[in-house]
């Protein structure tokens, strides 16, 4: 009966073990990330720090290497923080704040579920600008919390109360394409999220119009392959894009032509 019982024991310790997220993995980023490390809380790390305009690389990786310790070194130095590269809980916190400036998937994701709760009416384009600096706003005073306009982690908890309503489908669209280079003219090598296009020439990006496809997504380009949606252009205004190239043979053999996208995220 004992050998019954510690069978039973084992299999449930190992059952909860394995089927129940531990802290570190339920909530988000409530633990210390450092250098070396590797999982999906690094990779959240990774996309705020580029929607904060401080992570050069043009993709979140999830791996915690030397662009993302000097990214968080940046971050901590702009916030008034120690800055050691450590991402401790004082980074985590503030990094998760969004306010006007701000641009990318967390900020599109914030103006859906504000449209959730019928406090924001623009296009979810992915930039924190002043109307959705106002509606964070309206919300704020609607659930009686403090009208600063900036999402902290209160903001964000009411918010999430209607989560499920704010969900972003695939959208697949034809658009006219074009290509350009870091050195092309009138372009400085950065673009408009602060992705680093000269040391890091081997970035799958486009540029696009935010009222179309929000910045920050994640858009597959017919022809190009999986893209981050990280620059704008003057010239890029509704269904266009401009696809990065290193090389500018290669960029004039791209042309002007017609493809296919998806934005999956």
């Amino acid at each position: 009966m004992k050998k019954i019982l510690l069978t039973i024991l084992t299999a449930s310790v190992f059952i909860l073990g394995v089927c129940m997220p531990t802290k570190g993995e339920a909530a988000a980023l409530d633990r210390t990330l450092s250098f070396g490390m590797s999982n999906s809380d690094v990779k959240q790390l990774q996309e705020l720090l580029l929607t904060k305009g401080v992570f050069p690389y043009h993709e979140a990786t999830g791996y915690y290497g030397p662009i993302t310790k000097e990214s968080v070194k940046k971050f901590q130095e702009r916030s008034g923080l120690k800055a050691d590269g450590i991402a401790g809980t004082q980074t985590n916190q503030k990094i998760q704040v969004l306010k006007s400036g701000d641009m990318g998937r967390p900020v599109a994701e914030l103006q859906r579920l504000l449209k959730a709760w019928d406090v924001y009416s623009s296009t979810v384009d992915g930039i924190y600008g002043s109307g959705t600096k106002q509606a964070v706003i309206n919300f704020q005073k609607q659930k009686g919390l403090s009208a600063d306009g900036i999402a902290g982690a209160r903001t964000f908890s009411k918010l999430e109360e209607r989560a499920s309503s704010a969900s972003s489908a695939v959208k697949e669209l034809t658009v006219t394409s074009t290509a350009y280079t870091a050195s092309c003219e009138g372009c400085s090598g950065t673009t408009r999220m602060g992705v680093d296009l000269i040391k890091y020439d081997d970035a799958k990006l486009i540029a696009v119009d935010p009222n179309v496809i929000p910045l920050g997504s994640i858009v597959e380009v017919e022809g190009y392959g999986q893209a981050i949606a990280a620059d704008t252009g003057g010239a890029i205004k509704g269904n266009r894009i401009d696809v990065f190239i290193a090389k500018e043979a290669d960029a004039l053999t791209w042309g002007r032509k017609q493809v296919k996208v998806r934005v999956i995220k």
